[in-house]
């Protein structure tokens, strides 16, 4: 076996640089320097390892390529034979995953070209959405994230706008559908996502100067804390954008390529069918951890755009190597079933966290889809007042175990454990990372446990057992 690349670092020297060397982007890091992976597990420079349930960004397969050969022979090959070009020129890696891609799109999505993230791929949507309507005002959800570019941030709301000075003008926000805390209820307290849509568009047509280009939308708004767009909301939408003359964009860079348990995340719902965005985003999962995303739009959009020189001209536009990642991804994708394995381990995750509800009075609400969940820490379960300090306690006691999991901080949404494991997990893994998470609020203060002590000493011995040989 190959020896590591960082088995043996000056970790106090490693900490002085970062500290001296290392802009800071608005995130805190992680206490241990990150020394390796391997399929779905990270080991720190102290030895410590943890089970990634957050998929490093939010990606589909390990991030690890040694999970992988084949994607990695697919690097190594292109690094040695084929690995970027002029912006202007094209190759078989290229064209080969436009052509795979599109052959997994429903009609209406039907040419791509390949950028570097999501929020470069969201910047281009909006920019063509532009271009084409010849409007220029956007909506967003009020909870969005959409990235850290100019016109994607115009449309974000979670997070990163304040302190920068103005956006750019013609920017609305809609109420974010939210079951769990929403003041809008049925007579029979039933969460009407209708009343506050409709509202929403009431409110920005009175604030439009008539110029609606486009809305955009997370068909699961990861960063916003986990929530879920109800069924038939998307076909809501679509038919306000259509009444007003605008497109829909749907951002997948997180929810796409079979993270929610389908292909496509705006696919899922019955209520939704038929549903085409008229520009979709894809990223992250596309990847598999390498800078590639995807602008997907319809044939009549491309045309526009080709006749009247739309420009978005970029150094790393269809870059060979990051295309013939997505190609291989794609391809294992499809070739090993890996939606219907997202969809079924996402069942038993759901299952998973829904028990753990059940047993801990501070989880105040699970949801999500497939392998892409949120888990809500309360320190009341009827006011719903949130429990950061629980929650970042409990984050903390699962790190310590061996588990990973994003507990969020911003104001926006803070105490959401963010939930992403690899769409490749076993159900080992999952069964392991659960009784890692049912021991953290075990044995965390705050939790407030509704199960007895009795009860709580049995399962406290059936979670704390030693890690699969197989792992060691």
């Amino acid at each position: 076996m190959a020896p590591r690349l960082y088995d043996h670092v000056d970790v106090q020297q490693l900490n002085e640089d970062a500290e001296s060397s290392l802009l800071h982007y608005g995130t805190s890091f992680h206490p241990e320097i990150i020394v390796h992976t391997e399929g779905q597990w990270i080991t720190t420079a102290s030895g410590h390892r943890m089970l990634d349930w957050t998929s490093g960004q939010t990606v589909s397969l390990p991030f690890s390529f040694t999970a992988a050969p084949e994607t990695f022979s697919v690097i190594r090959d292109h690094a040695e034979q084929l690995d970027h070009l002029f912006s202007g020129m094209l190759c078989p890696p290229v064209i080969r995953a436009a052509k795979r891609l599109t052959s997994l799109t429903p009609p209406g999505l039907d040419k791509v070209f390949f950028l570097s993230t999501g929020g470069e791929s969201n910047e281009a949507d909006i920019r063509l959405a532009k271009f084409y309507t010849g409007k220029f005002e956007v909506v967003g959800l009020a909870a969005s994230w959409h990235g850290m570019t100019g016109v994607a941030l115009g449309a974000q709301y979670h997070a990163g706008r304040a302190g920068y000075g103005p956006n750019g003008p013609g920017n609305f926000a809609l109420p974010t559908p939210n079951a769990y805390r929403s003041v809008f209820r049925n007579a029979d307290g039933s969460y009407d996502w209708r009343a506050e849509l409709d509202y929403g568009f009431d409110l920005i047509d009175k604030q439009s100067c008539g110029l609606l280009a486009a809305l955009i939308l997370e068909p699961i708004l990861s960063s916003g804390g986990m929530l879920v767009l109800p069924p038939g909301y998307l076909k809501a939408v679509k038919q306000h954008c259509e009444r007003r003359g605008m497109l829909l964009i749907v951002d997948e860079a997180q929810t796409g390529i079979g993270r929610a348990g389908g292909m496509f995340a705006f696919q899922h719902f019955a209520e939704d069918e038929g549903v085409v965005p008229d520009i979709l985003t894809l990223s992250k999962t596309l990847g598999n951890g390498l800078p590639l995303s995807a602008v997907v739009t319809s044939n009549e959009i491309a045309a526009f755009a080709k006749e009247n020189d739309f420009l978005f001209y970029t150094t790393h536009v269809n870059d060979p190597i990051p295309a013939a990642v997505g190609d291989k991804v794609l391809e294992l994708v499809v070739r090993d079933d890996l939606v219907a394995h997202s969809r079924k381990m996402g069942e038993k995750l759901q299952r998973g966290l829904r028990r753990l509800e059940s047993r801990y009075g501070c989880i105040g609400d699970v949801r999500g889809r497939g392998l892409m969940a949120g888990m809500e820490v309360v320190a009341d379960p009827k006011t719903k007042v949130g429990a950061p300090e629980v929650g970042r306690a409990v984050g903390e006691r699962m790190t310590k175990l061996g588990l990973w999991a994003q507990l969020a901080t911003m104001a926006s949404f803070g105490g959401v454990f963010r939930i992403a494991p690899p769409i490749t997990v076993t159900e080992e893994e999952l069964e392991l990372g659960l009784g890692m998470m049912e021991e953290a609020f075990a044995s965390t203060e705050g939790t407030m446990p509704l199960y007895g002590l009795e009860e709580s000493a049995g399962t406290m011995a059936s979670v704390m057992r030693p890690e699969p040989a197989s792992r060691l």
